[in-house]
């Protein structure tokens, strides 16, 4: 199971949120950069970026963290937040994402989301899905829908041949309780195809080593390493191990 440390943005700056809530805002770093680079010296290979700043503003805005980033590490970043258009498309790959998440657009304009699974392949394109209940959450989690997770992964899988999902429990982001194993096990048991990873809630290195067992193809781990709830040095153990 791939290990991936998570960085949020807002106004360039390293920040964790409590279950998508602008208000809970607490920053960590004032330099990502910083904090990108300690990930890798403890041997972690891969980075989840999300400019929240995008996410409201509904298009791309902190790319130049992006690209600082991904031109001074060597770190495998999937980039999310705002995507909305190919234009935004295109500068999060100029800026040099891996792999970019699309949650939203993908509920919103399907169409749009499809062309670039097209036009990029699956192994560039993630699918966000916030779930909330079972049923697929969107706008930053501000809009509920009656769609419920398995069907809309389901559809995606056979209409676009969708391999990688990062799946979001709500309820459990940001709450250092652990994350939803009994909704990662349902979609797996319903899609063992999919490159499921997991977000929300990894609060220990025993949930990381649950979801590894439950066949989790990665965990995103995000406050628990900024509240000190496992430290860099556990996570380059479960690197080499």
């Amino acid at each position: 199971m791939i290990l991936i440390p998570a960085i949020d943005i807002i106004d360039g700056k390293c920040v964790r949120l409590t279950k998508g809530d602008y208000s809970t805002r607490k920053v960590y770093n004032e330099d990502p950069l910083e904090v990108a680079m300690q990930f890798q010296d403890a041997g972690l290979t891969h980075l989840h970026l999300v400019d929240l700043d995008g996410a409201k503003a509904s298009h791309i805005v902190n790319w130049k963290v992006l690209e600082k980033i991904a031109a001074r590490t060597k770190l495998h970043i999937d980039f999310g937040g705002g995507l909305k258009s190919d234009k935004d498309l295109q500068i999060a790959f100029n800026s040099g994402a891996e792999k970019i998440t699309g949650g939203s657009i993908a509920v919103k304009s399907p169409d749009v989301f499809k062309q670039w699974i097209k036009d990029y392949g699956t192994e560039r394109i993630i699918l966000g899905a916030d779930v909330k209940e079972e049923k697929i959450s969107i706008t930053g989690w501000t809009e509920d829908t009656d769609t419920y997770v398995c069907d809309f992964l389901n559809d995606y899988r056979s209409s676009s041949g969708i391999e990688y999902v990062i799946c979001t429990d709500i309820a459990k982001d940001g709450m250092l309780e652990g994350p939803s194993m009994e909704l990662y096990s349902k979609i797996l048991s319903e899609i063992p195809s999919l490159k499921l990873i997991a977000s929300g809630g990894v609060s220990s290195v025993s949930d990381l080593e649950q979801l590894k067992e439950k066949g989790l193809f990665a965990a995103i781990i995000g406050k628990a390493i900024y509240e000190g709830k496992i430290s860099l040095g556990e996570l380059a153990k479960m690197v080499s191990a």
